[in-house]
């Protein structure tokens, strides 16, 4: 990230934009940074300017306590008007329910694209995500990061024996050190559930897209995203999952954020 600017709290963002046009802000969800969802600015650079950022509390980014889901939508203002004063966003899994918040609460926004945004389908699942919050908020007051971590995965659905093999592997002590930010995406995602009366306030258009290789209730999901905002697009990409490929991504959001 080679630029930095200041929310609204004071908080230094670090970001990097390429490519020239309209701009398009790519939103990462949790446990990730903007390095994240770099690959995907790429192709689409060749028709948009491209905003990447971390977001706050994690990659080179900055942090003020106390986090209110607020501050992040104060974060993509202050963002979008270092870089021209209007932009699209694109968001992936928790990220989208962020770009979701940053558009129905006014922002300056043409057009809003999501993929996979983690919404519970079923009372059993909504269940599991207010456990996973009392425990998570548990783990962080406690300083066990770790424990913090392997209750996202296993939120994820992700298996045991990978869990303790992720433990092993390298990347575990840079997944520990953006722990605390896993408290912001869970805020972000309320109380797990589709938020159809915010949904229903946002005014651009929104297309909320699922791998059909993905679990059938992410595409349940993002389904019920468009149908629950005024201007929606529910699509599915044949033979993707959860970690979509940017190439086949970013065919599909330039078309719409050319509109």
């Amino acid at each position: 990230m080679d630029k930095n600017i200041l929310s609204r709290d004071g908080t230094s963002l670090a970001y990097e934009s390429a490519g020239r046009g309209s701009v398009v802000v790519l939103v990462s969800g949790a446990m990730s940074t903007g390095a994240t969802v770099a690959p995907l600015a790429a192709p689409l650079s060749e028709r948009f300017q491209v905003v990447v950022y971390d977001r706050r509390g994690r990659g080179a980014s900055g942090d003020t306590a106390p986090y209110a889901v607020e501050r992040e939508v104060e974060d993509l203002a202050a963002l979008i008007e270092a870089v021209g004063g209007r932009a699209s966003l694109y968001g992936v899994s928790s990220g989208g329910a962020l770009a979701l918040r940053a558009a129905a609460s006014g922002l300056p926004v043409r057009h809003v694209a999501v993929y996979e945004t983690p919404y519970a389908m079923s009372a059993e699942d909504l269940a599991e995500r207010a456990r996973y919050g009392e425990r998570l908020t548990a783990a962080l007051a406690e300083g066990r990061r770790g424990d913090a971590v392997e209750l996202f995965l296993r939120l994820t659905g992700l298996g045991e024996d990978v869990i303790q093999g992720a433990r092993q592997s390298p990347m575990w002590a840079g997944m520990e050190s953006i722990a605390p930010s896993l408290a912001h995406d869970d805020a972000v995602m309320g109380d797990g559930g589709v938020p159809r009366e915010l949904l229903a306030a946002i005014r651009v258009p929104v297309l909320a897209i699922a791998g059909d290789a993905s679990p059938a209730w992410m595409r349940e999901a993002a389904r019920a995203v468009a149908e629950s905002v005024p201007r929606g697009t529910y699509r599915t990409l044949e033979g993707q999952t959860h970690m979509v490929e940017p190439d086949v991504l970013a065919p599909v959001l330039a078309e719409f954020f050319a509109r």
